[in-house]
């Protein structure tokens, strides 16, 4: 993997992380919105380090999930080695 792109599937995979960890202080104050807002952004983030890691390019500006699950083709790769690693990181 290029180092660049690289740098890219970590700094998307920091800041899901990030997120996660602020999600779960929000769950044990009980501030609901705010943890499915930040779970949201933990798994568009986790999808773009994806995009980057398989398509080598820049992933579509959406928030919407299921069009960066489509145009990662997260469902057409088979590529179940490489999701496992997104989804513990």
């Amino acid at each position: 993997m290029a180092a660049n792109i690289k740098e890219k599937v970590e700094y998307w995979l920091d800041t899901a992380y990030y997120d996660l960890v602020s999600a779960k202080a929000m769950l044990e104050t009980k501030r609901y919105l705010y943890v499915g807002f930040l779970c949201h952004q933990v798994v568009e983030k986790c999808l773009k380090a994806y995009f980057w890691n398989c398509r080598k390019k820049e992933p579509p500006f959406t928030h919407n999930l299921l069009v960066l699950a489509e145009q990662a083709k997260l469902d057409t790769d088979g590529r179940e080695d490489v999701l496992v690693l997104f989804v513990i990181f």
